[in-house]
């Protein structure tokens, strides 16, 4: 590996800026240019690497690693087809060269050809004296192309090198997970234990693992023993919180995420957490409170806003519910749910008119879901848009035309507007039940007269 300060790699980078200032010429080996490229690109200064990298197949046309920086430099740009006939004259001059391969496969898996990637990941493995990478390349081919099962070998084999690979056991338990093994899990997991009995990320995971399968106690105890091994680790603190607020610990659940709090860094999530808890136990002040926080941390957070409002329509607080769903539209004017729950709270307030700007607002969103549509036609109803009423609950019954519902409507338009052979094909009196016919009277002042 490049040591960046090392004396030597210092000096040529100071000698190569030099020689940019002046325009001076100087002679540099060919792995002086690779360091110095290597450096620059470590630090994303692509152009300064592109300007050493021609001065070095200037200096040294035949040089098989500043060829494959180059191949790597196309790579980069996006230039693939270029990089691809770079790669095939290097493999002429040396074939044995694993480089050569792994770019090839790089290339192919960023054109999502994951078999071709795995067929040159493969060419690489015969020629490495240290497969570890290439395991992984191999394991993320295969989980790419959903070969899960594939997959899982390249993975236990990391896994193996290294008990610490965490990426790879991360990768190797969502292969699991989509193979529905859940038993392998926590095999591959006791087994990680049993290396390390300390390794607080694999204590998480099996948590995570034992809960799949309900155990609420086992994986009580997993969180438990990765808050042991490391009493900062704040994921271990939110999963025991959220598997206590399920069991219905509530204070316990709260304790742990305010430890969370003070672990890391605030979160709008925990705060979250901690608003929803305070609901359960009543506490409406501490909610509401918890939930503005989380809206202060992340104000784009939609989520957020959502929970807040609907937590003060279920408190009857509509007006609070207003206020905080015109600021929410700030963060996205075109949210379906936050204008489903604006026409609730409009309806609430009695203000019918915005209520049916927010149904409108629903439906050039392209919502289109009976009881929305039910409670647009009813505010119409309620107005007395009777034309109006009728129109949408006539084009709405050709997509929904089993719904009772929207049948007693129409007939109620149509008996409203005089349409009388109509209002009796849709309303058959003797069908409708005691509720149907109360409901009906609400919504049609002649209906009593039929």
């Amino acid at each position: 590996m490049l040591n960046y300060n090392s004396e030597e790699t210092q000096s040529s980078i100071t000698k190569f800026e030099q020689m940019l200032k002046t325009n001076h010429t100087y002679f540099f080996d060919a792995q002086e240019f690779e360091d110095i490229i290597i450096y620059y690109l470590g630090l994303g200064e692509n152009q300064l690497a592109k300007k050493a990298l021609k001065m070095g197949l200037n200096q040294h046309p035949s040089s098989h690693e500043l060829l494959l920086l180059q191949s790597e430099v196309f790579i980069l740009d996006e230039k693939y087809d270029a990089a691809i006939k770079l790669l095939d004259y290097i493999e002429k001059l040396n074939p044995l060269d694993e480089e050569i391969w792994l770019q090839k496969a790089s290339i192919a898996s960023k054109n999502d050809d994951h078999k071709s990637s795995i067929k040159f990941l493969n060419e690489a493995l015969k020629l490495s004296e240290d497969p570890l990478e290439i395991w992984n390349l191999l394991g993320m081919e295969h989980l790419l192309a959903e070969e899960f099962e594939e997959a899982t070998y390249f993975f236990i084999n990391c896994i193996k090198d290294n008990p610490k690979d965490y990426s790879a056991l991360y990768n190797l338990l969502y292969s699991y997970d989509n193979l529905n093994k859940i038993e392998e899990s926590i095999l591959v997991l006791n087994e990680v234990l049993e290396l390390d009995p300390y390794s607080e990320v694999a204590w998480h995971q099996l948590g995570l693992v034992l809960l799949k399968k309900e155990y609420q106690k086992e994986a009580l105890s997993a969180f438990d023993f990765a808050i042991i091994s490391d009493d900062t680790f704040t994921g271990a603190y939110i999963e025991k919180g959220k598997l206590l607020e399920s069991m219905g610990r509530i204070n316990e659940a709260i304790d742990n995420y305010e430890i969370a709090l003070n672990t890391n860094d605030p979160s709008a999530f925990v705060f979250q957490c901690i608003g929803r808890c305070h609901e359960t136990l009543g506490n409406n002040t501490l909610a509401i409170k918890f939930y503005l926080k989380a809206i202060h941390l992340e104000p784009c957070n939609e989520k957020s806003w959502i929970t807040l409002i609907e937590y003060c329509i279920t408190l009857g607080q509509y007006k609070n519910a207003k206020d905080y769903f015109k600021r929410a539209l700030e963060v996205n004017t075109e949210s379906v749910n936050l204008w489903k729950n604006g026409a609730q709270i409009y309806k609430s307030l009695n203000q019918l008119e915005k209520a049916l700007n927010a149904y409108q607002k629903l439906n050039e969103l392209g919502v289109y879901e009976l009881p929305i549509l039910i409670d647009h036609i009813d505010l119409h109803l309620q107005l007395g848009n009777w034309k109006k009423a009728y129109d949408m609950v006539n084009e709405v019954y050709k997509s929904f035309p089993q719904s009772k519902s929207l049948a007693y409507r129409l007939g109620g338009c149509s008996m409203e507007l005089g349409k009388k052979n109509e209002a009796r094909y849709f309303l058959s009196l003797d069908q409708l039940s005691q509720q149907e016919q109360l409901e009906l009277s609400k919504l049609f002042p002649s209906f009593d007269l039929f």
